[in-house]
């Protein structure tokens, strides 16, 4: 199971690189409105907390406490950039069949 997680996550970041490097790139940061802020800087944030857990991985004497809690805090953030994502698709085209 925790291979499964491994290469899980490994797929994650390989399939949302080119997309977060698309949006600081080609959109850059943006605060026009506040779902747009809330978007920009949790997607910042996201990629501060997934390099940090990667780092607390590699440190055999970190904290017992610190990975859950990374794991917990990388999850929320990546709700919050998803819902925000959401909203504004289904706010502004939603589903057409």
């Amino acid at each position: 199971m925790a291979g499964l997680h491994r290469w899980s996550g490994r797929a994650a970041v390989l399939l949302t690189v080119p997309v977060a490097v698309h949006c600081l790139y080609a959109l850059g940061y943006q605060d026009s409105t506040p779902r747009v802020l809330v978007h920009s800087l949790a997607g910042c944030f996201l990629y501060g907390v997934f390099v940090t857990k990667m780092l607390v991985l590699q440190r055999p004497r970190s904290p017992r406490w610190s990975l859950p809690l990374l794991g917990g805090v990388l999850f929320t953030v990546l709700t919050a950039v998803w819902f925000s994502s959401a909203v504004w698709f289904f706010s502004t085209s939603g589903l057409t069949f």
